[in-house]
């Protein structure tokens, strides 16, 4: 599991620094965005995803590799207007949001650390193509709960779906970098 901790936190550097290019390029205009308008970036990122995997072909060059990247700042993202809500300003202070997204990341990598343990790292044996099923499963059950207006009465809430989406995204990148398929 050293390994899966250090594998982490390289694929995390790379969607931060994406993340942190980003702000300086846009901004914060994100934070306008309804936690329902992220699950649905999030949902067309990984609908693309399965598309390809299952047509065999694209015709747009942004690769598998930054779809699953954009999933986890969009994971984020959403973690982060699930706390702090919307808002209509963007002037909000670049180091401050580089430190939110960092805590998410390290609840994330905790969550996952714990699952790892108890799991076995089970997910090593996954198809790629079954994590994105995964990721749309998980994205199905968030927007039905934001469809119940954030209520569950036994299942677990909008944020550990969002850690999970986080969690599988980097397996999937993982796997992608040690098989070679970053094309």
């Amino acid at each position: 599991m050293n390994n899966t901790s250090k594998e982490f936190d390289a694929v995390i550097e790379q969607c931060k620094s994406l993340f942190c290019a980003k702000m300086k390029d846009y901004g914060a205009a994100w934070r306008i965005l309804r936690t329902s308008s992220l699950t649905d970036q999030i949902y067309i990122k990984a609908n693309r995803i399965r598309n390809i995997q299952m047509v065999g072909e694209q015709k747009i060059s942004d690769s598998i590799t930054n779809e699953f990247i954009g999933i986890v700042n969009y994971s984020v993202m959403a973690l982060i207007q699930l706390e702090k809500g919307t808002t209509e300003t963007i002037d909000h202070n670049f180091d401050d949001l580089v430190a939110e997204y960092d805590k998410y990341v390290r609840q994330s990598k905790d969550l996952m650390m714990n699952k790892n343990h108890d799991y076995g790292e089970a997910w090593r044996n996954m198809r790629i193509s079954s994590i994105d099923d995964i990721i749309l499963m998980k994205l199905l059950r968030i927007k039905q709960i934001e469809d119940n207006g954030g209520k569950t009465s036994v299942s677990e809430g909008l944020a550990a779906n969002y850690y999970d989406i986080i969690n599988y995204a980097v397996f999937a990148l993982i796997q992608i970098y040690e098989k070679g398929l970053n094309k």
